[in-house]
């Protein structure tokens, strides 16, 4: 299996990519141990140190490593461990739980319907090719609510792409935004 590498805008964080997929719908983000209890692929990157991240795109893994940790030395312990997880067919996600994406609770109206399309079909495949995701909360007085994620999470250039990126997108086709902002 061969697994190749990206980088990410964030420097704390780099995409894997195993050539092959990694999850069927949706994304998972684990930002410790405790949130990844249901997914033993990725507590076993958590077994690594320095590993603070873990996320799963459609067909690639973003690792976020800790400050005080080199990619050089932690790249190829991620790649064996990636390796060993599809040799032995490790679950990503056990069975009956989800890690659902949109995760708003109010009725969608005009607005949040347009809201949601334009993030899915123009916003996260772009934020996808940086190795993150972002999903829709919600949308209150003029005010967009949406989480990044992965490699997007805690990203330098995460407030640029939302304000000048998602924001003018936004605004542009649909007139009840005023702003968007970053839930965490």
């Amino acid at each position: 299996m061969n697994i190749q590498t990206e980088a990410t805008p964030n420097p704390s964080s780099l995409k894997f990519l195993p050539g092959k997929t990694v999850m069927e719908k949706e994304t998972a983000d684990f930002r410790n141990v405790e949130e990844a209890k249901f997914s033993p692929f990725a507590l076993n990157l958590f077994k690594i140190d320095g590993v603070e991240g873990v996320f799963f795109g459609s067909d690639f893994i973003s690792i976020t490593k800790a400050d005080n940790h080199d990619w050089q030395y932690l790249e190829s312990t991620i790649i064996e461990t990636i390796r060993e997880c599809y040799k032995s067919e490790t679950a990503f996600i056990l069975a009956g739980q989800d890690n659902a994406g949109d995760t708003s609770t109010t009725e969608d109206t005009e607005a949040v319907i347009k809201i949601k399309k334009i993030i899915d079909t123009q916003v996260r495949p772009a934020v996808a090719r940086d190795g993150g995701d972002i999903t829709f909360q919600s949308f209150d007085n003029g005010i967009v609510y949406l989480q990044m994620k992965g490699a997007c999470s805690g990203c330098p250039s995460s407030a640029l792409t939302l304000k000048v990126g998602i924001e003018k997108t936004l605004k542009h086709y649909i007139p009840e935004v005023l702003e968007v902002q970053q839930v965490t």
